[in-house]
């Protein structure tokens, strides 16, 4: 009767342990793993484009038409069991060069300077055939190459 009532005590907390553990957000990194000190260490006209890439990596993504931007971008997710992810924290630093490739500026954003941006969720119709249930199901039947005996084809061709 002892041993049943201490395992079913044992039970108990091993429940109660899960159910706080399903509690416990899952936190999820995406992007540049920033290290406070490395980002500080970055000094307008000293540091170069290799002197960062040796000390902070290759950028998240850099600048195509504003010039000459690296871009180090970090995203925190926080995800509740099933729930959909929510961003804690994002954080961008903005590295920018001048033609003789040094730090020209830097600059530090975070989430209150994100836009939303708006999706069109239309689509664009394709041209082409629209095939139905009874074309989608039996197109192909007959289309299939035979199996041909390649010996029977090199008898028939003496």
């Amino acid at each position: 009767m002892v041993r049943t009532n201490y395992l079913r005590t044992i039970a108990g907390v091993a429940l109660m342990a899960a159910g706080v553990a399903a509690c416990n957000p899952m936190r999820d990194t995406h992007g540049y793993t920033t290290v406070a000190t490395d980002d500080a260490q970055v000094e307008v006209g000293v540091d170069t484009k290799a002197t960062l890439l040796q000390r902070l990596g290759s950028p998240s993504t850099q600048s195509t038409l504003e010039g000459n931007n690296w871009y180090y971008i970090t995203t925190v997710q926080e995800r509740l069991a099933f729930y959909k992810p929510q961003t804690v924290r994002r954080t961008v630093l903005a590295v920018r060069f001048d033609p003789e490739d040094r730090v020209a500026g830097v600059d530090r954003f975070g989430m209150e300077r994100g836009q939303v941006v708006a999706y069109n969720s239309d689509r664009t119709p394709t041209r082409g055939r629209e095939l139905g249930l009874i074309e989608q199901l039996f197109g192909n039947v007959g289309a299939a190459t035979p199996i041909i005996d390649e010996e029977a084809q090199q008898r028939e061709r003496r």
